[in-house]
């Protein structure tokens, strides 16, 4: 087994050709006489397969977030240097400068699955169809999942669903080129992988106690983001779908809605863990597996201690009890913390807003909604668990897919914001049905509130649609103003260069594979979707 992995870990930069691995023999490769022939094995290779995506958790910040706007760029307001501002957070990729490599390293876990797929398939014959089909459900879920990303990422990419680099004699370079597929062939391609997750899973609907293991509810969240986006963007030669897909992803969000719910406390959602409100999580805990990256979202004590105030005009110290584990990569934007209100629970929740002086100048703001515990020993461990699906995104899609049919929407934002406001609801926050513009921007405004940190953002944006149908990528109403120019609102993307939506391939992946070609709109040898 360990030959194995380090095998499919090797695989799809797609720089596979210089693994040692290729030489090993084909029983290595299998590892047949000593795996795939009992059921503990199976369901062991399905935990691998959940570390392997709690490994790669960083991939719903970096492709997911970090372009949405709602960040700094270059320094954060303690003159530390912040994280991919550029070329990711300014939307300035260009062929020579994309931000990412390698696909951001998704084929190696793809590899996995699909190696999965094919022994429990079409081997494991001490199994019954029946007792394989969960372990199918959640294989073809991670797999539509990764591919989603992808999709969402750079539109066409290569279509690996074999396991080709473990056949039967050393395979050749040549043999293991492939060539991007079109947007459409990977659209049609993941609507297959999460339809046969969902079918393998069958009726059974209940929900499991560990929300850090796949299940159907996370299949069916995952289908209904699909046929979301699926409906409403455009990406080549893959028309937005309109009505039916978004008929589609609210029959799947129906078997959630009203099966999960909101927690009386915003922050009780990161602390209490398998919660009533989490769909699906990965899992972090001290001495296993820890979140190291929310640290950055904080500080350092030696530039913070003593030296920045509360708004209460007082000097702060080690007010979050960071104990000097903190640093300061990310910040995000003064003109998002602006946007909540003073009663809205989420802001103090989610932030702690910092000063230079007592007289409230220069204003810094640190994430607080994920900062992990102290344990027994007085440390801070960054062992929050990460929500990739949650009630509260269920509420707010359901949200979005009633507005694109026409339909009331306003109920499922209340849902969201009721929760928010706790004691302080009352009419004066209560959304009311606009334009279907409106009704857009309201939904994406009550996401931005609610899933800081979480990945959603710059999906959100390019996803959504102005009154013209354009993506609220191209709308300066959709983007936060920058911290030094507060009233210079210009949008994520100008239209002239909508590329931007897709990302571009590195130059490295494009020289190792004499079959990949370019994302359209980057120069040199570009697909021709």
């Amino acid at each position: 087994m360990k030959k194995l992995i380090y095998i499919l870990g090797c695989a799809l930069g797609l720089g596979l050709y210089s693994c040692d691995a290729l030489d090993l023999s084909p029983e290595d490769y299998y590892g047949s006489g000593n795996f795939w022939n009992k059921e503990a094995q199976v369901e062991g290779y399905i935990f691998g397969l959940h570390q392997q995506l709690r490994s790669s958790y960083n991939m719903f910040f970096v492709l997911g977030e970090r372009r949405g706007g709602t960040m700094r760029n270059s320094t954060s307001c303690l003159g530390t240097s912040l994280s991919y501002s550029s070329p990711i957070g300014t939307n300035l990729l260009t062929a020579d400068n994309t931000g990412i490599s390698s696909w951001n390293g998704l084929y190696s876990n793809i590899l996995q699955i699909n190696h999965f797929i094919d022994q429990v398939e079409n081997a494991c014959d001490f199994m019954t169809n029946d007792e394989k089909a969960p372990y199918l459900g959640t294989a073809y879920g991670l797999r539509a999942l990764y591919y989603f990303m992808l999709y969402r990422t750079y539109g066409g990419v290569p279509m690996i669903t074999d396991v080709k680099v473990l056949s039967g004699e050393k395979p050749s370079p040549e043999s293991l080129y492939t060539a991007r597929s079109t947007p459409e062939e990977i659209m049609t391609f993941i609507k297959e992988d999460i339809n046969k997750s969902e079918n393998y899973y069958g009726n059974n609907n209940s929900i499991s106690s560990d929300k850090s293991m796949w299940s159907k509810q996370a299949t069916l969240m995952l289908k209904a983001e699909i046929y979301l986006w699926s409906a409403k963007v455009t990406t080549y030669d893959h028309k937005a779908a309109g009505n039916a897909d978004l008929e589609t992803a609210k029959t799947a969000l129906s078997s959630i809605i009203g099966k999960y719910s909101l927690l009386p406390d915003f922050s009780q959602v990161f602390s209490v863990e398998d919660n009533n409100e989490i769909i699906f999580q990965l899992r972090f805990k001290e001495n296993e597996f820890t979140d190291s990256g929310v640290g950055t979202f904080i500080y350092y004590n030696n530039l913070f201690e003593g030296q920045r105030y509360g708004r209460d005009g007082k000097v702060m110290g080690d007010t979050l009890q960071i104990q000097n584990v903190g640093q300061f990569l990310h910040e995000y934007k003064k003109a998002l913390w602006d946007t909540y209100d003073a009663d809205d629970s989420r802001r103090d929740k989610t932030f702690m807003d910092h000063y230079a002086n007592e007289q409230l100048e220069g204003f810094g703001i640190a994430m607080k909604k994920a900062i992990g515990s102290i344990n027994s020993n007085g440390v801070r461990i960054w062992d929050t668990d990460y929500p990739v699906y949650r009630y509260a995104d269920a509420l707010l899609m359901m949200a979005e897919i009633e507005n694109g049919l026409g339909n009331p929407c306003a109920s499922y934002i209340n849902e969201v914001r009721k929760r928010a406001y706790g004691d302080k609801w009352g009419s004066q926050y209560e959304y009311h049905d606009g334009t279907f513009a409106e009704n857009e921007l309201a939904i994406l405004h009550e996401r931005d509130k609610e899933f800081v940190w979480e990945g959603k953002r710059w999906f959100d944006v390019v996803r959504m649609k102005d009154a013209n149908g354009e993506s609220l990528a191209f709308s300066a109403e959709a983007n936060y103003p920058d911290n030094e120019t507060p009233t210079n609102k210009t949008p994520l993307i100008n239209k002239d260069e909508a590329y931007k939506l897709l990302w571009p391939v590195d130059i490295n992946t494009l020289n190792n594979d004499d079959k990949l070609l370019q994302t359209p709109g980057y120069g040199g040898n570009e697909a021709q979707w």
